[in-house]
């Protein structure tokens, strides 16, 4: 999709540098990517505690090997 914005060009070429982003484009994806994780992280946070996870790591690694 083609879309035009305006950006600083300051902004541009500093988040350039700490992405070692070759391209615009390039940048504004990972941007997006970021974005988006950022905020799956923050959506799961507020499960925290609240889902009880009793997994025994000894139970599953014997029955890996019972598998093999």
């Amino acid at each position: 999709m083609r879309t035009t914005i305006d950006i600083p060009e300051d902004l541009m070429k500093e988040a350039m540098k700490v992405t070692n982003s070759s391209t615009k484009t390039e940048l504004i994806k990972i941007a997006l990517k970021n974005i988006i994780q950022k905020n799956n992280i923050k959506s799961l946070k507020k499960y925290k505690g609240k889902i009880d996870l009793n997994i025994d790591l000894n139970i599953i690694r014997s029955r890996d090997e019972n598998i093999n």
